[in-house]
């Protein structure tokens, strides 16, 4: 194990391209011990659901040529990983299958010192119909531990996919995740991802956009206070023609609190008729938190059309003002605009159990930050 770590590329500094905001001084990797995960991961009828070093054994066809085949070798974390997963889930689910209840996946990381390598392997054959929940969260926010995740989400030809990744893990803890999406021609994804925990690290979320007609939504939220530096790292890569991509992010941020998101859209040559959108928007509860919001655009085709948006800004005057002079306490006017401010994420979700269980998660989150 020791050569093996000796070979691992060296942590990046805020020189690194990606890294500029993020500082990992302050991470000691040597001070957490590899952990088991002790996940659950629930099971459906339709498909295969299984721990991931069960399945390498027991079901290597559904495995082998997919399992770290979208996911960047060459990043440090990736390359960590590689080395030391022990834990993960792999869903699969056959061509034609539509699942009619989500499969829910729960990483508790709730032993401080320990670090834990997890991976998640998501397959839809063509016309795969599936909706999955991956929750990573801790007991309280004492723990201080290290997550390391890849996940990799293979969307298949007419497949459609609905994926939800929520982490409530602790402020004292560190995350790390590389999530990649592959969807071919006419599949579909629906992401959701939400981030409350942790004080540092980076979520890099990659959607490659593979054969024509297909097309993603990517809706993503999070929410820090004092001591949290949150991450997100955004890519809609467009390698064929006649796709469509549509990524709305909002952050809310207490005093202390600090975030960046680093958005791009990459059109690939030939990647014609394009259809790509991006938006980033923060709002500061105190004049002592900060956000960096970078779109960026990577064009190499001529008939397309990309946008993208980007805003921080404080809670605007003239609306607390006008609440209160209808009679609202000053704490209640706030909430009602924060509320307000994040409404907009919510209704990108379809009703249902999803779009209450997402709305419900950021009221909580609200409440602990104000």
């Amino acid at each position: 194990m020791a050569e093996a770590v000796a070979t691992l590329p060296p942590l990046p500094d805020q020189k690194a391209k990606g890294w500029e905001f993020t500082d990992l001084s302050r991470l000691d990797l040597d001070a957490y011990e590899p952990g088991p995960a002790g996940a659950s991961i629930g099971a459906v009828a339709g498909a295969t659901v299984l721990p991931l070093a069960e399945a390498v054994e027991s079901q290597p066809g559904l495995v082998e040529g997919r399992l770290g085949a979208l996911a960047p070798r060459h990043d440090p974390f990736v390359a960590r990983n590689d080395a030391a997963w022990r834990d993960g889930a792999l869903v699969h689910v056959p061509a034609g299958v539509r699942l009619e209840e989500p499969i829910k996946i729960e990483l508790p990381l709730d032993r401080s010192g320990t670090a834990v390598a997890w991976r998640t392997l998501v397959v839809l054959e063509e016309g795969a119909e599936a909706e999955i929940w991956e929750h990573w969260s801790s007991p309280g926010d004492d723990v201080d531990a290290l997550l390391n995740s890849v996940v990799e989400l293979h969307v298949g030809q007419g497949a459609t996919l609905r994926y939800v990744n929520t982490q409530d893990i602790s402020e004292a803890s560190w995350v790390f995740a590389t999530q990649r999406a592959q969807v071919e021609r006419d599949g579909r994804l629906d992401w959701t991802a939400l981030g409350f925990g942790s004080t540092g690290g980076k979520v890099r979320m990659e959607t490659n956009l593979a054969g024509p007609g297909s097309e993603a939504r990517v809706t993503g939220g999070y929410a820090g206070r004092a001591g949290q530096h949150l991450d997100y790292d955004t890519t809609q890569e467009h390698a064929a023609p006649n796709t469509s991509s549509d990524l709305a992010f909002r952050g809310v941020l207490a005093a202390g609190g600090t975030a960046v998101w680093r958005g791009m859209i990459r059109v690939d040559p030939g990647a014609q008729q394009t259809d790509a959108f991006q938006e980033s928007r923060n709002l500061l509860l105190s004049t002592e938190a900060h956000a960096d919001a970078i779109p960026g655009l990577e064009i190499e085709a001529d008939d397309v059309r990309c946008t993208h948006a980007a805003a921080v800004a404080q809670i605007d005057r003239d609306q607390l003002f006008y609440l209160t002079s209808r009679g609202l306490d000053p704490a209640e006017a706030k909430s009602l605009i924060i509320e307000g401010f994040l409404e907009s994420l919510v209704e990108r979700l379809a009703d249902g159990p999803l779009r209450d269980e997402i709305s419900a998660a950021l009221e909580r989150r609200l409440a602990e930050i104000l």
